[in-house]
């Protein structure tokens, strides 16, 4: 099979939601339905003692929230789909971002009841400013929750975009009696905990079909709504999904594995195949002939016995061969893989070869830093995969002096992941984990003691925000560092970065010291 052909079967997307949406189960019904897992793990559910296919980390599954990005593939209608599903707590809100650069579409999961919640603006708003496609799904109907077209309006005023309804419910909650399907004229009736049929076809809303179906009251309700919709609603094209422009909206039941289907089959059908990245030096296609790749993340300890560390790598243009030499851009070295792997969550297989839009993970034993760039040796520099500045800091103390070289290698190893900050105070050594969300430092602490047998706590730190640092004056620089000494740090890049106590010494510094430029994310 060609390299065009490759491409034309691959859609690669990415799960986003407030926690608690779904989105994991919802992810887990796609992979059912793909065939590559048989049995649901029903998350949170004490009665199966399985956890969702995509948790696989200890900590999610005691806490049944996901925290890491995992990435899954499976076939469905000939086609390779690969699924990226992230963190929905905000606390992990910066994985989920340099997720979100890997990914040619995504998929937004909206809770019935809750609405649009600040998490999903926050993820939907970085979609936007890449034109993303996204597909709602709006979750939990067989749950009572808002009207349908209250529901559509606030989506379109607090995430800015414009939607299309392509299933409608019949009801919700006790009176959820299936969906609509506007877009192949087809009822579908829901029923619990079941397998849903293949749908009912009425073309024609006004036949008596439809009231024997639903009943009278809900099939007079249902012409009134579709009539809405058809009046109300831009109608919908490919080619404005495609753009950026209009987000189709499908209702259901993840958990029941409702109006799931019917997703995935427009998904299948209108989702974009790989698409073109801008490097800072061009735009790289997909169906160029030699490889180009970025590595958007990193996992140790994917199985803590065998102390393993693997790279994302999102392939971009070309084929990706096993055992063949690629250049690491930032290391000027050539590097051979003998064991690339595909995923379904935390199983692993080797691949020989992988395409445009398949992730795949390499093993490595430190070389690879989140944004980094193979090639078959030109030398680019793919863009948007930044570090933010965090919001929160906590000096980090050894509490197991004997330990001490386990700790330092468990912080470099998890710093990698992107997971969080590490940075060494120039005056005295001490080191400082800045994260997006307190949640980390758990996260940070559990894994040190689970994967690394070390042990650290916690020192609080009044700290406002750090910013990198960069001057083209030396005479300005020598002088800033004089005067700054005590609130300066360097990054495990080795990068300078001034710690700012509170938004006022942040302001007065940067008053004080024009020729230095304060970056808050460390892509300048």
């Amino acid at each position: 099979m060609g390299l065009l052909e490759e491409i034309s079967k691959r859609k690669t997307f990415g799960i986003v939601s407030h926690p608690d949406a779904g989105k994991t189960t919802l992810t887990e019904k796609l992979l059912l339905f793909g065939g590559a897992i048989q049995v649901a793990g029903a998350v949170k559910s004490n009665k199966i003692k399985k956890s969702a296919t995509s948790d696989f980390m200890e900590i999610e599954k005691q806490r049944g929230i996901s925290v890491a990005t995992s990435v899954m593939g499976f076939e469905y209608k000939n086609l390779k789909i690969n699924i990226l599903d992230t963190p929905g707590h905000k606390d992990f809100a910066e994985d989920t971002f340099r997720t979100l650069t890997a990914v040619d579409s995504v998929i937004v999961v909206i809770d019935v009841a809750k609405g649009v919640e600040m998490q999903t603006e926050k993820l939907v708003k970085v979609c936007r400013m890449r034109q993303t496609p996204i597909i709602v799904f709006i979750n939990k109907m067989d749950r009572e929750g808002k009207d349908g077209f209250d529901l559509l309006d606030e989506i379109e005023l607090k995430l800015g975009i414009t939607v299309r309804p392509l299933t409608w419910p019949v009801g919700m909650g006790q009176r959820f009696q299936g969906v609509y399907n506007l877009y192949e004229k087809k009822l579908v009736l829901f029923k619990a905990h079941n397998k849903q049929d293949a749908g009912i076809e009425i073309t024609d809303l006004q036949s008596e079909e439809l009231d024997q179906q639903i009943g009278e009251e809900a099939a007079t309700e249902l012409r009134e709504e579709v009539h809405m919709i058809e009046e109300v609603y831009h109608e919908f094209t490919t080619e404005d999904y495609l753009n950026g422009d209009i987000s189709p909206v499908f209702f259901g039941s993840a958990v029941n594995n409702f109006g799931v289907k019917e997703m995935l089959d427009t998904f299948v059908e209108i989702a974009p195949n790989p698409l073109p990245r801008n490097a800072e030096e061009r735009e790289v296609r997909p169906e160029e002939e030699k490889l180009t790749g970025f590595v958007f993340k990193i996992h140790a300890n994917m199985d803590p016995r065998h102390r393993d560390r693997i790279a994302f790598l999102r392939i971009v243009s070309g084929t990706f061969n096993r055992n063949t030499n690629y250049l690491h851009i930032r290391q000027n070295k050539k590097m051979k893989f003998s064991n690339p792997t595909t995923f379904m969550a935390s199983k692993k297989e080797v691949v020989d070869a992988a395409y445009p839009g398949d992730v795949v993970g390499l093993y490595d034993s430190g070389n690879f830093k989140i944004g980094d760039t193979l090639t078959e040796g030109e030398n680019l520099h793919f863009k948007g995969i930044p570090s933010f500045s965090p919001e929160q800091f906590r000096y980090v103390n050894n509490t197991d002096p004997l330990k001490t070289k386990q700790l330092n290698k468990g912080l470099e190893q998890l710093m990698d992941e992107g997971v969080a900050q590490l940075f060494t105070k120039e005056m005295n050594g001490r080191k400082i984990v800045g994260t997006v969300g307190a949640l980390q430092f758990e996260v940070i602490q559990y894994r040190l003691k689970h994967e690394y047998g070390a042990s650290c706590d916690y020192e609080p730190t009044n700290l406002h925000k750090a910013a990198w640092i960069t001057c083209d004056n030396d005479v300005a620089m020598k002088e800033f560092r004089q005067r700054r000494k005590k609130d300066l740090a360097v990054d495990k890049d080795g990068k300078l970065v001034f710690f700012a106590e509170s938004a006022w010494v942040l302001k007065m510094a940067q008053e004080a010291h024009p020729d230095v430029v304060f970056h808050f994310t460390s892509e300048f």
